[in-house]
């Protein structure tokens, strides 16, 4: 059999060295050696052949907007909502595509080929909607990109939100989102998540809630979230995002809100980059990070991936479109520092991101889309350490980006030319590394 691309001689996230052969969009053979020709072949050899990285909780039409009409100075949720608030009438059709686009640019140059995206449908205009949509259509070639109608002010504190969240979701917006911890009353927050997922169940789509984004420990919609994931059969199709409150919440209502969650199948996305900047706010110290209880919930076989959530916008000022950048900083406030943690935040950021995300067509198989990455790393728990260059990042079948390894050149006597920073961990350490 001949290919249509071979990537040759890489070492895949469980430690096999393989070669992978492409058949047009699709992964047609990975063998240890493939005696076949090829339209074209990439060497990866000692380097680390990855699924795409996958982003399940992004802000898109508030990307690289920073600065306009101002910078968010207390750096706290409420003045990022604010601030977001004073940019909305600001905004035109193509300044929010012009941003996604740029933003997708960034995203495929760091293997980032899968994001969900919630966008505002507070703005009667829905005209960030209808950029959006556009964005979609055209990187469909290269990012499977979902779209979360969002009423950012409230579904029902906004008085037209839930009209045009109906309106979203006519015009093919894919996923029911919404902010219960954010309506006026605790009851609302409860009545809005009941009323989102009978939405969703009557229309066969996923949920993805905003859901108690706050340090009030007393913030409890994911209570909610789970019970209506269950009585409405939605187990599966069903997101909690930020859960921050758990944070701060009493041990004993924890002992039993995580086994709740993880019989319902809600799936968690904690987003740590913007999660420990904005939460914590209001305290002296001890100083709350904020992060929710990320081992618990994988303890409890609760399904859990990182988020990046904003690059350069109201509520954050930094950002690379990089994933690993995330699951860094993820590893770290969570403690995932044993070789199996530390792996597991890599597959957070690629496998079970694209089965919260239900990408079943994603993963190095036979018979998945042809879309993966080559990174200048050995092993996962190197990628994590070094966040290192994206070598070549393949869509579909078809490079979509390329670099060439960057190696610093050295003027110091008695010592090598030149450098880099990869390491071979002992043999001891990478038997350690078992995802089973």
């Amino acid at each position: 059999m001949d290919f249509d691309l071979i990537v040759r001689g890489g070492t895949l996230p469980d430690g096999r060295i393989a070669d992978i052969g492409i058949i047009g969009e699709t992964i047609a053979a990975i063998e240890p050696e493939l005696n076949a020709g090829a339209g074209t072949a990439i060497d990866a050899h000692g380097n680390l052949i990855s699924p795409p990285f996958v982003d399940p909780h992004f802000h898109m039409d508030a990307t690289l907007s920073l600065g306009i009409p101002r910078i968010n100075v207390s750096g706290t949720l409420l003045e990022g909502i604010s601030l977001w608030g004073e940019l909305k009438p600001l905004l035109t059709h193509e300044a929010v595509r012009d941003r996604a686009l740029a933003y997708c640019d960034w995203a495929v140059s760091m293997g980032l080929l899968a994001i969900r995206s919630h966008v505002d449908v507070c703005d009667t205009r829905l005209l960030a909607v209808e950029a959006l949509l556009d964005v979609k259509k055209t990187v469909a070639p290269y990012i499977d990109l979902q779209l979360v109608a969002f009423p950012q002010d409230g579904f029902y504190r906004s008085p037209t939100a839930r009209d045009n969240t109906i309106r979203a979701l006519d015009m093919g917006v894919d996923i029911v989102g919404g902010i219960p911890h954010f309506e006026r009353t605790v009851a609302d927050g409860t009545r809005s998540v009941t009323e989102l997922c009978e939405i969703a169940a009557e229309r066969g789509l996923m949920v993805d809630l905003h859901c108690d984004e706050t340090d009030d420990p007393l913030s409890r919609h994911i209570e909610q979230l789970a019970y209506e994931t269950q009585r409405l059969g939605l187990q599966g199709r069903v997101a909690g995002s930020h859960l921050t409150s758990m944070h701060s919440m009493d041990n004993y209502y924890v002992s039993k809100l995580l086994p709740l969650i993880a019989e319902a199948g809600v799936s968690a996305i904690p987003n740590p980059l913007i999660n420990i900047m904005l939460q914590g706010r209001h305290d002296t110290f001890p100083k709350r990070r904020g992060l929710t209880r990320v081992k618990e919930m994988l303890a409890h076989g609760i399904r859990v991936g990182w988020g990046q959530d904003c690059v350069l916008d109201p509520w954050y000022s930094l950002g690379t479109a990089d994933m690993l950048d995330v699951a860094f900083m993820g590893l770290h406030v969570a403690q995932m520092s044993s070789p199996v943690d530390m792996a597991r935040c890599f597959d957070m950021v690629t496998s079970v991101n694209a089965a919260i995300m239900g990408l079943d067509h994603l993963g190095l198989a036979v018979g998945k889309r042809a879309s993966l990455v080559v990174l200048d790393a050995g092993d996962p728990v190197e990628a994590l350490r070094l966040r290192p260059e994206r070598l070549c990042v393949i869509a579909r079948g078809k490079v979509v980006a390329e670099r060439a390894r960057q190696e610093t050149r050295l003027s110091v006597a008695g010592r090598p030319a030149t450098v880099n920073r990869r390491h071979r961990p002992s043999q001891n350490s990478i038997a350690q590394i078992d995802r089973s």
